[in-house]
C-alpha cells in the first residue's frame, strides 16, 4: 500500500506517462508546447481555457489502444465508448484545473528540462543509452506528434508536482506512529467456545411449503440465461504448420538467403550534428580545419554537436548494421574505413560529420546450428499462406451456405461443438466478445445463418453457427429443490446458532459460567497472547476479538461467525508491547503514515480545485 501511494503520488514522471500513454517521440524538431491545440472548436472549457476537440479525441484514441492492449483478444466492440469518452473528458478537466494551479504556482518547465526528462527515461534507450531511431519508430506508430507529446510530459509533470508538494508536506507526530505500532502490535489473552450446527440441528426444520413458497417469491434467482449449442469451425495457422513437409533443398536455399544478415557487419561510428542549415554552413569548414589540425573529433563532438543525447561521449553511436539509420548516413558510414571523417552528410535530421570507430564481424552459424529454425520458419511462412488462402475460400462458402459441413470439408478441417453457450459465457475459441454477440443475432439465431469468420486471435479465425437454441426460462421446482432445501437449513441454522451466541454472552454478561449458561459438556479453548494476524480464529472472530473493550474488572464478552458455526469469545486481557521497535522499522510506518495523509490531501485539494472552477460544455 506505501508503495502504491509513493508510486502514485511521487513516481518518476516520464514512467507515468510513458506507463499511461505507451508513447515515446523524438525530442526535436516541431514547437515545443505552444500552439499545439488552438483556434479549434472546444468540448469544454475550464475558468476560460479551452480544452479543444482534438486535445479530447486524441486523448480518446490513447485510452482506446491501453485498453486494447490490456484485453487478451483486443476487441474494440468490447470498449463501453460512451463511458471511455465520459471519463476521458473527466480526466482532461480535473488535469486541466490542477496545470492552472501549477501554473499559478509558478511550477512550470522549460524547454530543457523536458528534453532533460526524455533523455533519462528508460523506455528511450538502448542498451542504457538514449536511442533516437527508437524514437522514430515509435512515435511512427503512435501517430503523434513532438508537440503533443511534450505538452502531455508538461502537464503531467505540472500535476505530479502539486502532488509530490502536498505529499511531501503531510507531517504525522511521533505519538500517532507509537499509537498505531501500539495497537498493530498487541496481544489478547482470550477463551473460546464454538456453537456448531449440532447443538440446533433439532431447531431446524425446512417443509415442503417452506421450500415452495421460497421458490414461487424468488423465481429471479433459477431463471437460466438462453443458451445455444453451437456448432464451429476452426482454422488456425499452428495446426496447418507441417515442418515435415519441408524439403532439404527449401532449408539449404533459405541459408543462402540468410547468409548476408547471418555475418552481418556492424560499425560503430560517432557523428557532429549540425540542425540549422545556416549554423551548419558556417560551423562544418570550421570543424574540418580544426580535425585537419589535429584536434580530437570526440571534443569536437561536445562542443559543436546538437544531438544533446550524443554530444557528451564524443557523438558515439554504437554498434549498427544495415536498415538503421537514414539512407545517406548509412551509405557514408560503410564507405569509411576505420578512423576515417566523411565529408559533410544531409539527412533528415540536419548535417553530419561521421567518423568510423569501428568494425565487426559476426560469423555466420553452420547450416545445422539453423536448420532446426529455418525448417520451422518454413513451415509456418507456408502455413501463414495457407491459412490466407483457406481464410478467404472459408469465409465464401460460410457465408453461401447455411451449413457448416460443407465449408469444412472443403477446407479439410472438423466441425466442432460447444455446448450451454450463452451471450456472456463460453470455452475457447468461442468466448471472443464479437464473436458471441454474432452468435446470437438475429440473422444466426432466428434466421439460420452462419456467423462471419471472425479472428479470434492472432492466426486463428472461427465461424459458427446455432444448433440448437434455449430460451431464457425458470428451472423447475424438481431440479432445484435440494439446493433450495439446502441454503433454507443453512440461514436457518445460523439464525438459531446467532440466537443461541446471543442469549450465552448475555447470561455470561450476567455473571453465569459456561457450564451454568451454555450446553453440557461446554468448555472454554484458552488463547494465550493472540495476535491480529493468528490463523487460530476466523477473521471475523478475530476482528470481534479485537474490536472488544477491556473493562476495568471482569471479562468482555462477544461472538461472531467462524467456519461453520459462531465462535463466542471471552476477552480476558488486553497485552501491551513493551519492547522497543527498530528505528528502521518506526520510520517506514511514518513514511507510510505520512504518504497516506498526503494522499488523502491531495485528493481534497483537487477536489476542492474543481468545485471552484468555472466549467463550461458546449450544448450543456
Amino acid at each position: 500500500m506505501l508503495q502504491d501511494i509513493r508510486d502514485n503520488a511521487q513516481g518518476t514522471i516520464a514512467k507515468v506517462i510513458i506507463g499511461l500513454l505507451i508513447v515515446s517521440l523524438s525530442i526535436w524538431g516541431m514547437d515545443a508546447i505552444i500552439g499545439g491545440f488552438s483556434s479549434e472548436p472546444e468540448v469544454a472549457t475550464v475558468n476560460g481555457q479551452d480544452i479543444t476537440e482534438r486535445e479530447f479525441t486524441r486523448m480518446v484514441q490513447i485510452q482506446t489502444q491501453r485498453q486494447l492492449a490490456q484485453m487478451e483478444n483486443p476487441d474494440p466492440a468490447a470498449i463501453n465508448e460512451d463511458q471511455l469518452r465520459k471519463d476521458v473528458l473527466e480526466g482532461l478537466i480535473n488535469q486541466t484545473v490542477l496545470v492552472q494551479e501549477a501554473t499559478a504556482q509558478g511550477l512550470e518547465l522549460t524547454p530543457e528540462d523536458i528534453d532533460a526528462m526524455i533523455l533519462a527515461t528508460p523506455q528511450f534507450q538502448v542498451d542504457g543509452t538514449f536511442d533516437r531511431n527508437r524514437f522514430e519508430a515509435i512515435v511512427r506508430n503512435m501517430g503523434l506528434t513532438v508537440s503533443d507529446y511534450r505538452l502531455l510530459l508538461a502537464r503531467e509533470t505540472a500535476t505530479n508536482q502539486i502532488a509530490a508538494g502536498i505529499s511531501m508536506s503531510a507531517f504525522v507526530s511521533e505519538r500517532a506512529v507509537e499509537r498505531l505500532m501500539a495497537l498493530q502490535n498487541q496481544t489478547r489473552d482470550l477463551r473460546v467456545f464454538r456453537l456448531n450446527a449440532d447443538l440446533v440441528s433439532d431447531q431446524v426444520e425446512v417443509t415442503d411449503a417452506d421450500i415452495e413458497t421460497y421458490y414461487n417469491e424468488n423465481e429471479s434467482q433459477f431463471r437460466t440465461a438462453e443458451q445455444v449449442d453451437a456448432q464451429y469451425v476452426v482454422l488456425s495457422v499452428t495446426t496447418l504448420a507441417d515442418p515435415d513437409s519441408i524439403t532439404q533443398e527449401q532449408i539449404s536455399q533459405r541459408y543462402q538467403e540468410m547468409l548476408p544478415d547471418l555475418a552481418q557487419e556492424e560499425r560503430q561510428t560517432a557523428h557532429i550534428l549540425i540542425e540549422d542549415p545556416a549554423r551548419a554552413a558556417a560551423d562544418i569548414p570550421e570543424i574540418q580545419e580544426r580535425l585537419a589540425n589535429g584536434e580530437e573529433f570526440a571534443v569536437l563532438a561536445k562542443e559543436y554537436s546538437d544531438d544533446v543525447a550524443t554530444a557528451n561521449q564524443g557523438g558515439d553511436l554504437g554498434y549498427v548494421g544495415r536498415g538503421v539509420f537514414d539512407e545517406n548516413y548509412e551509405q557514408a558510414m560503410f564507405a569509411l574505413e576505420p578512423g576515417q571523417v566523411s565529408e559533410p552528410v544531409q539527412s533528415s535530421f540536419g548535417t553530419h560529420l561521421i567518423k568510423l570507430l569501428d568494425v565487426r564481424k559476426a560469423d555466420a552459424p553452420e547450416l545445422a546450428e539453423v536448420e532446426g529454425q529455418i525448417r520451422q520458419t518454413l513451415a509456418e511462412e507456408a502455413a501463414a499462406q495457407r491459412y490466407a488462402d483457406l481464410r478467404t475460400s472459408l469465409s465464401d462458402s460460410a457465408y453461401s451456405e447455411n451449413n457448416l459441413e460443407s465449408p469444412a470439408e472443403e477446407a479439410g478441417l472438423e466441425v466442432q461443438t460447444q455446448t450451454n453457450v450463452t451471450r456472456d459465457s463460453a470455452e475457447a475459441p468461442l468466448d471472443h466478445p464479437g464473436l458471441l454477440r454474432q452468435l446470437f443475432s438475429e440473422d444466426v439465431l432466428s434466421e439460420g445463418f452462419n456467423t462471419e469468420l471472425v479472428e479470434v486471435a492472432a492466426g486463428e479465425s472461427v465461424v459458427a453457427r446455432v444448433g440448437e437454441y434455449r430460451p431464457a426460462a425458470v428451472r423447475p421446482l424438481a431440479d432445484v429443490r435440494d439446493e433450495i432445501a439446502q441454503m433454507l437449513t443453512r440461514q436457518r441454522t445460523n439464525e438459531a446458532l446467532d440466537e443461541m451466541a446471543k442469549s450465552l454472552v448475555a447470561n455470561l454478561e450476567a455473571g453465569q459460567s459456561l457450564e451454568q449458561a451454555g450446553p453440557e459438556g461446554a468448555q472454554w479453548e484458552e488463547m494465550k497472547g493472540l495476535g491480529r494476524q493468528s490463523q487460530e480464529l476466523s477473521i471475523a472472530a478475530r476482528q470481534r476479538a479485537f474490536s472488544l473493550q477491556q473493562p476495568e474488572e471482569g471479562v468482555a464478552y462477544g461472538y461472531a461467525p467462524s467456519g461453520e458455526g459462531v465462535a463466542v469469545i471471552a476477552l480476558d486481557n488486553i497485552n501491551a508491547v513493551s519492547e522497543e521497535l527498530p528505528a528502521e522499522r518506526l520510520a517506514a510506518v511514518r513514511e507510510f503514515l505520512a504518504q497516506q495523509q498526503g494522499q488523502q490531501e491531495y485528493v481534497a485539494f483537487a477536489e476542492y480545485l474543481r468545485n471552484r472552477a468555472d466549467i463550461e460544455r458546449p450544448g450543456q
